[in-house]
């Protein structure tokens, strides 16, 4: 059963073998992405002129299931608009939040902006690069 909603931030760290691919590591088994966030994993592979093939190939390796953009999910990802204006999150940003909040799940990521909306969005946020105190 699935534990964890990754965001596209979270699996490019894994991929790129950034600070945080660890954390991303120990919760692979028990991970699925929004197909909007894989859409951003290719993408950026693509940027970097990774073949579609290979980018498909490479973002599938992993075994996380990916989860379809529902009716639902959209609309709550829509939702989130005005109360996440102020902190710049993107439609790719908001499909996870919402999948994540759809599911019950908590959100695996490395973006820091994300953790103070934890409590508005009522899920867990887990940052793989937490901020040095």
């Amino acid at each position: 059963m699935s534990k964890v909603v990754l965001d596209a931030s979270a699996m490019l760290a894994l991929i790129h073998r950034e600070p945080g691919q660890e954390i991303v590591a120990e919760v692979l088994v028990e991970s699925v992405i929004s197909a909007v966030n894989l859409a951003e994993v290719i993408g950026k592979l693509a940027e970097r002129g990774v073949p579609l093939d290979r980018a498909k190939a490479i973002s599938l390796s992993f075994g996380v299931e990916v989860l379809p953009l529902d009716v639902d999910i959209a609309a709550r990802a829509g939702q989130l608009r005005p109360s996440t204006r102020s902190v710049g999150l993107s439609l790719g940003d908001r499909c996870c939040l919402a999948t994540a909040m759809a599911l019950g799940l908590p959100v695996v990521t490395a973006e820091a902006a994300w953790e103070p909306l934890a409590d508005l969005l009522g899920i867990a946020v887990r940052n793989i690069r937490p901020r040095r105190q």
